[in-house]
């Protein structure tokens, strides 16, 4: 982006030159055969020359949790496809984090913490085996879908969204155990045996690292969340596919969590929740940790399916800061442009600068601000009372959008901020949008609107509701709704605050 102060460099990981094929330890590679020890003797090799790359050739391997060294490149060449067991045993209870918060989870199936100078490379896949992990949803799936499911085993329940299929009985009864142990205070693996089964790990979990590379491969089918990494400084992503069912919980394809210094590029994103997101921690234990995620860059990227294409939060709590995105794709996402907080976070989002997107066949809003995030995809629900401001309000301010083009949305805009706490200082400009409906805004200040395109089919081009300072200059627009009488509606007691420019 021009005109912009740079970021500091993101070092990239610093490797020996030596290879350590995983055959020459006995990998075998017929995805029958259990190579779990046979690459854990290639990093044990790899480690003790002091770091190298290790070679997975092609074939199919069957393996367990596969455990990073520092000064370590694990490689998949072409042809390699890497599956995770899909036996629970082999992944043991460690204390890791989940949701911005301190948290005992099954061992990731590529897990590393406290390394340096690591990378994960290759044209090669990495199957997590993430059906046999994640609950599903009756709804989500097809008549004969739902029937290959029940018959490959598990057991089903049933709550107020319907029917819902989990691998085992342990996993279906896991999350009241979990808040028990989590209310007690408890990050003693051993107490949470009896859950095991529902703490499904992200795919590839990497905390506390420096120098972190992920280059070329494809990452699919995760258990939760796929690639996270954590608590980490000087991280890049780039040329990697993330792949996951549509359908899957928590099917994340990028979080990157109180991490600094960070380049993602050219990524492809097709998965079953948020694709590319930014967190920082939840609530008073991200607020404590004040670890922000900043000075990231995101570029060239493509989003095919997820409930958002670029998001922040929701567990945003140690802030999210000085974050650059631009030249990115999103088609048949949730939402495009995703910012999401809840009262009881806290943390500050400031200094965000997002340009040239393109958006196509968005189911619901193209950009969207609502801070009564509560897990219900595309709620519009909002509350006009005012709460105290304490260190549990969250702040969203100081936001540029620029050249933001989309084909098709459900809501164009919308804007759902806290009375206390409105959506502060947020500049949107060069906007061509059609949409179902144009611009829903509430409690926002100093929004500026500039040189906007808008076609909707319903309502208004634009709502404001007790917003304050706003600036819709420089616009043009058409609603196919013959009931409207004016292009923009105002309503609370912000109309004196509003400069609306004649409709170009």
């Amino acid at each position: 982006m021009s005109g912009m102060k740079p970021f500091p460099k993101v070092e990239l990981p610093r490797i020996p030159e030596r290879d350590f094929l995983i055959t020459q330890f006995g990998a075998v590679g017929d995805g029958m055969t259990d190579n779990t020890e046979a690459i854990e003797r290639a990093i044990a090799a790899c480690d003790r020359a002091g770091g190298g790359r290790v070679v997975i050739p092609a074939g199919l391997w069957l393996t367990g949790p596969i455990v990073l060294r520092s000064r370590m490149e694990l490689h998949a060449a072409s042809g390699a496809l890497v599956t995770f067991s899909r036996n629970f045993e082999q992944y043991p209870l460690i204390v890791s984090q989940f949701e911005g918060q301190p948290a005992v989870r099954c061992r990731a199936p590529i897990d590393g913490e406290k390394l340096e100078d690591i990378a994960i490379t290759g044209p090669g896949v990495f199957d997590g085996s993430g059906d046999a992990w994640r609950p599903v949803k009756r709804m989500k799936l097809t008549a004969s879908q739902w029937k290959q499911r029940i018959a490959s085993g598990g057991v089903v329940a049933e709550n107020a969204e319907g029917e819902i299929w989990w691998p085992t009985a342990q996993a279906m009864h896991g999350e009241a155990e979990i808040r028990r142990l989590q209310q007690e205070g408890s990050l003693d693996p051993a107490e949470y045996w009896a859950a095991r089964d529902y703490l499904r790990p992200a795919l590839v979990s990497l905390r506390g690292c420096r120098r972190l590379l992920l280059d070329g491969p494809t990452f699919q089918n995760s258990p939760g969340w796929c690639l996270h990494p954590w608590g980490s400084e000087h991280v890049t992503v780039r040329h990697t596919t993330v792949r996951n069912p549509w359908y899957s919980q928590n099917g994340d394809g990028l979080d990157i969590d109180s991490c600094r210094f960070v380049t993602v590029d050219g990524c492809s994103f097709d998965v079953g929740d948020d694709a590319i997101c930014m967190k920082s921690g939840k609530d008073e234990a991200g607020r404590r940790l004040a670890m922000p995620c900043e000075y990231v860059t995101v570029t060239n990227c493509k989003v095919y399916h997820g409930h958002g294409g670029f998001v922040i939060g929701s567990e945003m709590s140690g802030g999210v800061n000085h974050i650059r995105v631009s030249d990115c794709d999103f088609m048949g996402t949730d939402i495009g442009l995703r910012f999401k907080s809840a009262r009881g976070r806290g943390g500050i989002v400031e200094d965000i600068r997002i340009e040239n997107i393109r958006m196509k066949d968005i189911a619901l809003e193209a950009i969207s601000f609502h801070l009564f995030y509560q897990g219900v995809e595309g709620s519009e629900g909002f509350d006009d009372r005012e709460y105290p401001v304490d260190e549990g309000t969250p702040v969203f301010r100081k936001i540029t959008m620029r050249n933001i083009y989309c084909a098709g949305a459900s809501v164009g805009l919308l804007v759902n901020g806290l009375a206390e706490m409105p959506l502060s200082d947020c500049l949107l400009e060069k906007a061509v949008i059609q949409s179902e409906r144009g611009i829903l805004c509430r409690f926002a200040a100093g929004l500026k609107l500039r040189n906007i395109r808008l076609q909707v089919k319903e309502g208004p081009l634009a709502s404001f509701h007790e917003c304050k300072d706003v600036e819709m200059v420089e616009w043009q627009g058409e609603t196919k709704d013959t009931s409207v009488n004016t292009p923009i509606l105002v309503t609370g007691n912000s109309s004196a605050n509003i400069k609306v420019a004649p409709l170009a």
